[in-house]
Protein backbone atom coordinates (compact mmCIF):
# COMPACT_ATOMS: atom_id res chain seq x y z
CA UNK A 1 0.00 0.00 0.00
CA UNK A 2 1.36 3.41 -0.98
CA UNK A 3 1.22 6.13 1.64
CA UNK A 4 -1.78 8.29 0.71
CA UNK A 5 -3.06 11.73 1.58
CA UNK A 6 -6.78 11.71 2.33
CA UNK A 7 -8.91 14.31 0.58
CA UNK A 8 -11.62 16.04 2.59
CA UNK A 9 -14.48 14.01 1.12
CA UNK A 10 -12.90 10.70 2.09
CA UNK A 11 -12.05 11.84 5.63
CA UNK A 12 -15.59 13.15 6.07
CA UNK A 13 -17.07 9.85 4.84
CA UNK A 14 -14.80 7.94 7.16
CA UNK A 15 -15.88 9.91 10.23
CA UNK A 16 -19.55 9.66 9.26
CA UNK A 17 -19.32 5.92 8.58
CA UNK A 18 -21.04 6.39 5.22
CA UNK A 19 -19.14 3.83 3.16
CA UNK A 20 -17.92 0.49 4.54
CA UNK A 21 -15.32 0.18 1.78
CA UNK A 22 -13.79 3.52 2.84
CA UNK A 23 -13.73 2.25 6.43
CA UNK A 24 -12.00 -1.00 5.46
CA UNK A 25 -9.38 0.86 3.42
CA UNK A 26 -8.78 3.29 6.29
CA UNK A 27 -8.34 0.39 8.72
CA UNK A 28 -5.78 -1.24 6.41
CA UNK A 29 -3.96 2.08 6.09
CA UNK A 30 -3.87 2.59 9.86
CA UNK A 31 -2.56 -0.94 10.29
CA UNK A 32 0.24 -0.27 7.78
CA UNK A 33 1.18 3.26 8.88
CA UNK A 34 -0.25 3.72 12.39
CA UNK A 35 -2.21 6.87 11.52
CA UNK A 36 -4.11 8.63 8.75
CA UNK A 37 -2.45 11.38 6.74
CA UNK A 38 -4.40 14.52 5.92
CA UNK A 39 -3.60 18.12 5.11
CA UNK A 40 -4.03 21.37 6.97
CA UNK A 41 -6.35 22.33 4.08
CA UNK A 42 -8.67 19.43 4.92
CA UNK A 43 -8.71 20.55 8.56
CA UNK A 44 -9.65 24.05 7.37
CA UNK A 45 -12.42 22.77 5.08
CA UNK A 46 -14.05 20.62 7.75
CA UNK A 47 -13.75 23.23 10.50
CA UNK A 48 -15.15 25.96 8.22
CA UNK A 49 -18.15 23.77 7.39
CA UNK A 50 -18.82 23.12 11.07
CA UNK A 51 -18.29 26.78 11.91
CA UNK A 52 -20.77 27.78 9.20
CA UNK A 53 -23.46 25.77 11.02
CA UNK A 54 -22.24 27.09 14.37
CA UNK A 55 -21.28 23.75 15.87
CA UNK A 56 -18.38 24.34 18.27
CA UNK A 57 -18.94 20.98 19.95
CA UNK A 58 -18.52 19.17 16.65
CA UNK A 59 -15.39 21.21 15.90
CA UNK A 60 -13.94 20.18 19.26
CA UNK A 61 -14.87 16.53 18.61
CA UNK A 62 -13.31 16.65 15.12
CA UNK A 63 -10.09 18.17 16.45
CA UNK A 64 -9.97 15.51 19.15
CA UNK A 65 -10.58 12.76 16.56
CA UNK A 66 -7.61 13.87 14.46
CA UNK A 67 -5.23 14.48 17.37
CA UNK A 68 -3.28 11.28 16.62
CA UNK A 69 -3.27 11.71 12.86
CA UNK A 70 -0.54 13.15 10.66
CA UNK A 71 -1.52 16.62 9.41
CA UNK A 72 0.74 17.93 6.65
CA UNK A 73 1.33 21.69 6.57
CA UNK A 74 1.07 24.16 3.73
CA UNK A 75 4.54 25.64 3.31
CA UNK A 76 6.36 27.91 0.86
CA UNK A 77 7.26 25.22 -1.70
CA UNK A 78 3.73 23.85 -1.58
CA UNK A 79 2.34 27.37 -1.97
CA UNK A 80 4.41 27.92 -5.11
CA UNK A 81 3.28 24.63 -6.63
CA UNK A 82 -0.36 25.26 -5.67
CA UNK A 83 -0.19 28.69 -7.28
CA UNK A 84 1.16 27.16 -10.49
CA UNK A 85 -1.57 24.52 -10.53
CA UNK A 86 -4.31 27.05 -9.78
CA UNK A 87 -3.00 29.45 -12.41
CA UNK A 88 -2.80 26.69 -15.04
CA UNK A 89 -6.35 25.56 -14.27
CA UNK A 90 -7.70 29.10 -14.52
CA UNK A 91 -5.70 29.83 -17.70
CA UNK A 92 -7.12 26.73 -19.38
CA UNK A 93 -10.69 27.42 -18.28
CA UNK A 94 -10.86 24.58 -15.76
CA UNK A 95 -11.42 26.28 -12.40
CA UNK A 96 -12.06 23.78 -9.62
CA UNK A 97 -11.96 26.12 -6.65
CA UNK A 98 -9.01 26.84 -4.43
CA UNK A 99 -8.89 24.00 -1.90
CA UNK A 100 -8.39 21.12 -4.35
CA UNK A 101 -5.26 22.59 -6.00
CA UNK A 102 -3.85 23.25 -2.51
CA UNK A 103 -4.47 19.65 -1.46
CA UNK A 104 -3.03 18.35 -4.74
CA UNK A 105 0.10 20.44 -4.20
CA UNK A 106 0.54 18.99 -0.70
CA UNK A 107 0.23 15.45 -2.12
CA UNK A 108 2.74 16.21 -4.89
CA UNK A 109 5.23 17.99 -2.62
CA UNK A 110 5.21 15.03 -0.23
CA UNK A 111 5.24 12.32 -2.92
CA UNK A 112 1.89 10.89 -1.83
CA UNK A 113 -1.02 9.48 -3.77
CA UNK A 114 -4.25 11.38 -3.19
CA UNK A 115 -7.25 9.40 -2.00
CA UNK A 116 -10.43 11.08 -3.18
CA UNK A 117 -13.91 10.33 -4.39
CA UNK A 118 -13.77 13.52 -6.44
CA UNK A 119 -11.46 12.23 -9.14
CA UNK A 120 -12.85 14.52 -11.88
CA UNK A 121 -11.41 17.66 -10.27
CA UNK A 122 -8.04 16.11 -9.75
CA UNK A 123 -7.90 14.52 -13.21
CA UNK A 124 -7.93 18.08 -14.60
CA UNK A 125 -4.67 18.59 -12.72
CA UNK A 126 -3.22 15.38 -14.14
CA UNK A 127 -4.24 16.44 -17.66
CA UNK A 128 -2.14 19.57 -17.25
CA UNK A 129 0.92 17.34 -16.83
CA UNK A 130 1.25 17.28 -13.06
CA UNK A 131 2.25 13.77 -11.89
CA UNK A 132 -0.55 13.44 -9.34
CA UNK A 133 -1.44 9.85 -8.43
CA UNK A 134 -5.08 9.24 -7.47
CA UNK A 135 -6.86 6.47 -5.61
CA UNK A 136 -10.54 6.09 -4.75
CA UNK A 137 -11.26 4.22 -1.52
CA UNK A 138 -14.97 4.07 -2.37
CA UNK A 139 -14.28 1.28 -4.89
Amino acid sequence: MNKPLLDTDILSELFKGINLTVGRNASAYRQAFGHLTLSAITVMEIVSGLQRVQSPGRIQKFMSNISGEEVLPFDRATGKLAGEILGDLERTGQPIGTADPLIAAIALTNGLELVTGNTAHFQCIQQLGYPLTLANWRQ
